[in-house]
């Protein structure tokens, strides 16, 4: 009788040490922020500066730990090695998505789960100032005549497979240029070696600042509110959105609570006036950019379909 009852005691405590343990969390335990680049860069400076307050809001410690190799895929294998109790956070971009497409990454889109957006960095289509093409319908008239040069900054990324999206949807066709970087493209835009380019807001932000480029239009739903006169590509009735972000993700499998329990406090920490002020100092929103676990984890799953649906049209996958 004893057995029986000290046994089914165990089981009863066994099954309820998870729900517990994720209502205690974080314990004593550092979180680790996995970056897929070198420390300094972007993704770094953007872990640290969301850092500053989550520590204070989850009341633990958290460190960066960077694992590069297969545009993401080193970072992704060191993640699915580790527990999937919460203390490891992946810093997530567009590479991951495009290393999970394919087929290279240590992860598939289903192993993890979005825990909080820090940062989403729409993109303009701009031009010269002195350029002819003084509006967006200019842009299409002159394409559907001949193809333009568009610097893009690689096959296959962000902007190039928004270029195509755009492209398909306007009716027109193009001739995508790789110059290596965002920072390149800019640059050539500025040369006049390309017609147009589609740089992240961050990119261009002292270019289109200073009058040295004119964007035609930015590719999302919402006005930006830095750049009020700006039109947005679905209110010009293309419903094609690009965008970099950056957030946080978790391994599939972590327990509900302990995901809007991070959520919860990087956003809290994120629409602090410390981070808020390192997004407004690129030209972003706080208020579009940061968003909980739910609005990222939908997102990042529909930018990989996106992602997917362009290089199978592109011939990068089979």
């Amino acid at each position: 009788m004893w057995k029986a009852f000290l046994g089914g005691l165990a089981l009863s405590a066994a099954l309820v040490v998870p729900a517990v343990a994720a209502d205690e969390f974080p314990g004593d335990k550092t979180i680790e922020v996995v970056i897929h680049a070198k420390y300094g860069g972007g993704t770094d400076t953007t872990a640290r500066m969301m850092m500053i307050r989550s520590r204070k809001e989850l009341g633990t410690d958290m460190v960066v730990v960077s694992k590069r190799g297969g545009s993401g895929a080193a970072a992704q294998e060191y993640v699915l090695s580790r527990p999937a109790d919460g203390y490891t956070l992946m810093a997530l971009t567009q590479s991951h998505l495009y290393t999970i497409a394919r087929g290279k990454g240590g992860m598939k889109i289903e192993e993890m789960v979005g825990v909080a957006r820090a940062m989403d960095d729409p993109t303009f289509i701009t031009v010269q100032k002195d350029s002819k093409f003084k509006t967006l319908a200019d842009l299409i008239a002159a394409s559907k005549e001949s193809p333009l040069n568009w610097g893009v900054g690689d096959i296959g990324s962000t902007e190039h497979i928004g270029l195509l999206q755009f492209a398909k949807a306007a009716g027109i066709k193009v001739k995508a240029v790789p110059f290596g970087s965002g920072a390149q493209m800019v640059q050539a835009l500025m040369s006049g070696a390309i017609d147009a380019t589609l740089p992240n807001v961050s990119e261009a932000l002292s270019q289109v600042q200073d009058g040295t480029f004119r964007p035609l239009v930015v590719m999302a739903e919402q006005r930006l509110t830095d750049f009020p006169d700006v039109p947005t590509t679905f209110e010009l009735g293309f419903n094609v959105k690009t965008s970099t972000t950056r957030g946080y993700v978790v391994k599939a499998g972590t327990p509900e609570p302990v995901i809007q329990k991070l959520s919860d406090s990087l956003v809290k920490a994120m629409n602090h006036k410390v981070f808020a002020d390192y997004l407004r100092s690129s030209g972003l929103d706080p208020k579009t950019s940061v968003a909980g676990w739910k609005v990222w984890d939908k997102q990042l799953k529909e930018d990989y379909a996106n992602a997917r649906a362009a290089m199978l049209e592109l011939g990068l996958i089979k």
